[in-house]
């Protein structure tokens, strides 16, 4: 390819390369609408300042209160504004104790570990604190604060108040945890009862400990002491104790009704519930969950700091709850939202625990499908008839394996959770959307092209995926390939899950499109139409305001690089690959800090990544998301599986013939630019891998996306092969027709030909180079062609 041809390329792509930036930069439509409710709040609470009683308990969920039996949480749903929250600590269950540190640090905190077990027995606080007013183990939990990768400064709640020139009262024992300086101290500190009204007036931030629910049938054994009453009889119990706080509470304030802990060693979402002057009925909302009616125990320090005009540290994790006000607090207006609140928690609650038996089987009806695949391959059984059946057979349900991972996310527009065996209705939810997007891409006139139904496939997904996280990320939530709301890792955007299969989809519809462009334009045309789609892909999986996909654009940009130096047939060199690390590091550089720029509780978690470097804090993040993808590899045999997946990718993409892959080297043929877009997808996958948190299940879920898609296209052009042996055998040895877009030099002979003279044929090696050949083999094959014409000029000097 001439140098001027490159040029203009490289113009284009960063010509769309500004735009896309000056666009991530000025916003977009879908930030607007994801963060609508924190302007729709009333003027009053942007500007709130004034005393706030945080009341705590745990264990309690939306489907404990009731109008009936839990008035006084029932007033806090009709008269306040609410949401489902998310209490993840430290560990996979939160404690009482995990909860109210978490609360005071502003961060995950917790308990100390107890060796390998993940959801530990939960100790009991019984006591406030000493003589000398610090917290009995203090020093302990500041030892396991440090020994965890969260950032996590306890007492920083109570640092924060002072420093603004507050103070902050602690009623009961957990209170105190919450209210505790970072040396442990609690200057304001009394039980709960007595004195309870001139307690109350103690301080701007009052921190009040009413108990806790555990669950007699979800507590560990060991856990000591055993609770003794039912579950129904404890919650009863807990709302006398915030009817009597709600009535003597200072005129004025604002009280704030918390679950932050969980009833035994099920995790679920908790509730959280806020009324007074500056929270009327309604949602409550949070720029760290861009999710209405959803937000996170790290969310209730920045807005009790703010609340009473204490300074708010740009670190922290969580951001200032707001409130989308209701139409009015009716007790019909209540229970819409209580139905609300409620679908958050069972459909987290039931995908939860479906998870692992849909990967489970997932896995395995795709490991049967590719020996099915290998023993049609290697086996020639019956007649040409029989073995075009079976390669129908196979390349349906290729197509159809390929259609799951997006229908996952589609079931969620039904309410598969609300019925009695969800299992089965979230696969019968799958299995409709399995069933029209097969359809779509089997019948329409692009089902026997070649490409024709990866295209179809590859768009829709990228299309949902893409839509989703413009919207606000919906039908990722709590879906069973999407986002889990109970573990609390990530709330909008792009999760490792779901950027594999829209990295895999955007570079498998990039290759289709190339591949049409090539045979009817030049290569620059091509490489355009690669770029196009590439930067589309990029744009959605690293904008802030929808994929905010930190590790995604790192991985997906060297792929859609080679993709293009591959168009263009320019050999990769070191300095090629230098200057596409240098090009990626500063698109991440640049979409960062225009993320910085934007207000702190408008930031993802990219800007809030900058904040952190600058304040030092990245290497922690790094420790603990490198500890957390080597965990998650050497946590199962199947997952040490994901590396050697990938070696032997490296293996089959370097040698195609190998394995007798005979279908692999025939869809070669026919797509030349399938091979060079099969290893950028392994050098996106790669790079993700290495790169992402729990970045094993990138490669792994690509596969299910990836590998069917590529058996379809390499089972088609088998189909066409046979298809055409058929036609040659009928037309009596005749030349077999060429197949649509098929190399003329791969055509067979049906009979060989006769034995007398004619003109010899060029070599298949001799053909026209590929588009997508260097200009080194360029040069080799007009060497090669100019040789066999003198040796055929020669032989017929010699026959005259």
């Amino acid at each position: 390819m001439t140098r001027r041809p490159l040029i203009a390329v490289l113009a284009v792509l960063m010509v769309l390369g500004a735009l896309a930036g000056r666009f991530i930069a000025s916003g977009s439509p879908a930030s607007a609408s994801a963060e609508a409710p924190a302007t729709s709040s009333s003027p009053a609470q942007s500007s709130a300042t004034g005393p706030i009683i945080v009341i705590g308990t745990g264990g309690l969920t939306w489907s404990d209160v009731s109008q009936k039996d839990t008035p006084a949480m029932w007033s806090f749903l009709r008269d306040g504004g609410a949401a489902s929250l998310t209490v993840r600590s430290v560990h996979t269950n939160t404690c009482p104790v995990d909860g109210w540190l978490t609360l005071g640090a502003g961060e995950r905190a917790g308990d100390v570990d107890q060796g390998n077990n993940s959801k530990p027995p939960c100790r009991t606080v019984d006591q406030g604190p000493g003589a000398d007013g610090k917290v009995p183990h203090w020093d302990t939990w500041l030892k396991a604060a440090a020994d965890k990768n969260f950032d996590a400064h306890l007492g920083l709640l109570g640092d924060q108040a002072a420093s603004g020139g507050s103070c902050v009262q602690a009623i009961g024992p957990c209170a105190a945890l919450g209210a505790a300086r970072s040396n442990g101290t609690v200057a304001h500190y009394s039980p709960f009862g007595g004195q309870l009204t001139s307690a109350l007036v103690a301080c701007p931030l009052t921190l009040v400990d009413v108990g806790v629910v555990r669950d007699p049938a979800d507590v560990d054994p060991a856990e000591q002491p055993v609770p003794r009453d039912s579950r129904v009889a404890q919650a009863h119990q807990i709302d006398n104790r915030i009817q009597q706080v709600v009535q003597q509470a200072p005129a004025g304030a604002d009280l704030m009704l918390v679950s932050l802990a969980d009833a035994g060693q099920t995790e679920r979402l908790r509730l959280l519930a806020a009324k007074g002057p500056h929270f009327g009925a309604g949602t409550l909302y949070s720029s760290s969950t861009r999710q209405p009616g959803l937000v996170q125990l790290a969310d209730i320090a920045p807005t009790v700091l703010s609340h009473i005009g204490a300074p708010v540290p740009g670190t922290l994790g969580g951001t200032a709850l707001r409130n989308e006000p209701a139409e009015n607090n009716s007790e019909d207006s209540a229970h819409e939202r209580l139905q609300a609140f409620v679908d958050y928690d069972l459909a987290s609650h039931e995908v939860h625990s479906l998870v692992p038996p849909f990967f489970t089987g997932l896995v395995y009806s795709q490991l049967a499908i590719y020996l099915f695949v290998a023993v049609v391959w290697r086996r020639r059984w019956g007649s040409e008839q029989t073995r075009l059946q079976l390669l129908r057979v196979v390349r349906r349900v290729a197509l159809i394996a390929a259609t799951v991972p997006v229908s996952t996310f589609l079931a969620n527009l039904f309410p598969w959770w609300r019925f009695p065996w969800p299992m089965v209705a979230v696969v019968a939810s799958v299995g409709v959307f399995v069933a029209i997007i097969s359809a779509l891409a089997m019948n329409g006139p692009w089902r026997r092209s070649l490409f024709g139904p990866l295209v179809v496939i590859s768009v829709v997904t990228m299309a949902v995926l893409a839509a989703d996280v413009m919207t606000g990320s919906r039908l990722q939530l709590s879906s069973l390939m999407g986002l889990q709301p109970v573990v609390g890792g990530r709330f909008y955007g792009m999760g490792n899950v779901t950027f594999a299969l829209f990295a895999t989809a955007t570079l498998l519809l990039a290759v289709a499109v190339a591949d049409r462009l090539s045979r009817n334009h030049s290569p620059v045309v091509a490489a355009i139409g690669v770029g196009v789609v590439g930067l589309f892909g990029v744009v959605v999986d690293g904008s802030p305001s929808w994929g905010s996909d930190f590790g995604g654009p790192p991985a997906l940009l060297p792929g859609l690089a080679y993709l293009i130096l591959a168009v263009l047939g320019i050999k990769l060199t070191w300095r090629k690959a230098a200057m596409i690390v240098g090009g990626t590091a500063l698109f991440l550089v640049v979409i960062g800090f225009l993320d910085w720029l934007r207000p702190p509780d408008s930031r993802s978690h990219l800007g809030r990544f900058v904040q952190t470097a600058i304040d030092g804090g990245a290497t922690d993040i790094v420790v603990r998301k490198a500890q957390q993808n080597l965990s998650i590899l050497t946590g199962s045999s199947l997952t040490l599986l994901v590396p050697v997946g990938l070696v032997f990718m490296v293996y089959i993409l370097a040698r195609p013939t190998s394995w007798g892959s005979r279908a692999l080297q025939r869809s070669y043929e026919r797509a030349p630019l399938l091979r060079p877009g099969l290893i950028a997808l392994l050098i996106t996958l790669v790079i993700g891998f290495a790169m992402n948190d729990s970045g094993t299940a990138i490669p792994a879920v690509s596969a299910t996306l990836a590998i069917p898609l590529v058996i379809a296209v390499s089972v088609q052009a088998l189909e066409d092969d046979e298809r055409g042996t058929r036609r040659g055998s009928r037309r009596g040895g005749r030349r077999s027709p060429v197949s649509p877009g098929a190399p003329t030099a791969a055509v067979a002979v049906a009979t060989p030909a006769p034995e007398a003279a004619a003109p010899v044929a060029a070599p298949v090696d001799q053909a026209d180079p590929p588009p997508y050949a260097t200009r080194a083999q360029r040069r080799q094959q007009g060497e090669a062609t100019r040789g066999s014409r003198r040796t055929g000029r020669g032989s017929s000097s010699r026959r005259g």
